[in-house]
């Protein structure tokens, strides 16, 4: 059965580190998937059953950690003693800000553009990058992860999850716009 108590990058065999090799993470899911799923414990004791089901769940919640680089950022810096408070914390970068203002914008004026299919693939296109670029950036931080690069680390997360609350809006706005086509 499981460790419960390893970190998920120990759980998954892999370095504690935040690029991670999607291949291997994926292997090693499935491999830990097949020993713990349910189905193997059906005529085990109902506490290796119980075992069985937490262990399924602590993978699913480790491996959906693991592959998003948002999450995966806010885990390490968790691992590196940096506590992180989604809902109360923002940039306070102006520039970024004013970014994200015009990109809000852009956002709202979709349904009224020639071609809002395409516009909303644009903005999604342009939301992707920046999040790309903030996903080299972050992985720069955790090479040698002093506490100035947890802070910065730290601040990139802030952004990247401004960026991803966009990007489900902009989604929505997809969304929105492929249920009026058909």
């Amino acid at each position: 059965m499981l460790d419960f108590s390893k970190n998920y990058f120990d759980l998954f065999g892999l370095p504690v580190d935040y690029m991670v090799d999607g291949r291997s993470l994926a292997e090693r899911y499935r491999e830990l998937q097949r020993v713990v799923h349910p189905d193997r414990y059906a005529n085990a004791t109902e506490q290796e059953r119980r075992l069985s089901v937490q262990g399924a769940s602590l993978i699913n919640e480790a491996f959906e950690t693991l592959k998003d680089p948002i999450a995966r950022a806010g885990y390490l810096l968790t691992l590196h003693g940096t506590e992180i408070e989604a809902q109360n914390e923002s940039t306070q970068d102006m520039a970024f800000l004013m970014q994200q203002m015009a990109l809000r914008e852009t956002l709202e004026a979709i349904p009224n553009q020639p071609d809002p299919y395409e516009a909303v693939m644009a903005l999604r296109g342009t939301i992707n990058k920046q999040i790309n670029d903030l996903v080299a950036q972050m992985a720069v931080h955790f090479e040698t992860p002093t506490e100035d690069r947890l802070e910065a680390a730290r601040e990139i997360l802030r952004k990247m999850r401004f960026l991803q609350r966009l990007h489900a809006e902009a989604e929505r706005v997809e969304a929105t716009l492929e249920d009026e086509l058909n």
